[in-house]
């Protein structure tokens, strides 16, 4: 079977998530200055996560939120929901070709009509954030950049499944197309900057999601908002 020549794939970073293993890095495809399709580098090496050998640039610092970067990859590697994976060419540095600006992430944000996914669950402390796995495997994507009309990051020490210690988190309460929804947060910016602070509920005005359908885990997918995107976060 003959083996894949590698090309390389310009992408806005639009989620630089924290999961096991790394992070979920994810974006859209960007030439002349617009976005198109939604592209989700994994490592199959490393379950999927990118790991910061994998993002890092030449002078040692690494691709991170709004950067536009050039990613060698091997091959498409869509599985279930998944299917904007691509299998990353590891071993060559990623290149930072230019940031993101504010009106492009406008530009960037998807229309979508109806539920965030289907609404099928809720799990212990979110709502309409659960997805069955075999909804799940029906579906053709697993990535939204979308604009809430109310967000409230919501700052909360929760108790875990199994009885596991509590855990301070960052849930983002928020309406959209007529529908209420509550996502954990899993942006490591988002949470440095909340967790600073007192517990209690802030309002973000003007902003944009990513929200992100995971990977199947007990049955279900839950859920969540991989990045806040705020104007100030651009400049």
């Amino acid at each position: 079977m003959p083996v894949p020549t590698p090309y390389a794939k310009s992408i806005l970073c639009l989620a630089n998530s924290r999961r096991p293993g790394g992070r979920c890095f994810a974006g859209k495809e960007f030439a002349n200055g617009k976005a198109g399709n939604w592209v989700r580098p994994v490592n199959g090496g490393n379950s999927n996560a990118i790991s910061e050998e994998d993002r890092q640039y030449e002078d040692g610092t690494q691709a991170d939120l709004l950067d536009i970067v050039r990613i060698w990859m091997k091959t498409p590697q869509p599985h279930a929901h998944h299917q904007e994976d691509y299998q990353i060419l590891t071993g060559h540095y990623w290149e930072k070709t230019g940031r993101a600006t504010w009106p492009q992430i406008i530009a960037a944000t998807d229309k979508v009509t109806g539920t965030l996914w289907p609404n099928e669950a809720n799990s212990f402390h979110g709502f309409n954030d659960k997805v069955t796995g075999a909804t799940a495997a029906g579906l053709s994507g697993s990535l939204w950049l979308i604009a809430p009309i109310r967000l409230d990051l919501v700052v909360n020490t929760e108790s875990q499944w199994g009885g596991a210690p509590d855990r301070r988190r960052v849930r983002a309460d928020f309406d959209f197309n007529g529908e209420r929804y509550n996502f954990v947060v899993t942006d490591p910016w988002i949470e440095e900057k909340y967790f600073a602070e007192a517990n209690g509920t802030y309002r973000v005005d003007d902003s944009r999601l990513c929200v992100s359908l995971p990977e199947i885990l007990s049955g279900y997918s839950t859920k969540l908002v991989a990045t806040v995107i705020t104007a100030d976060r651009t400049a």
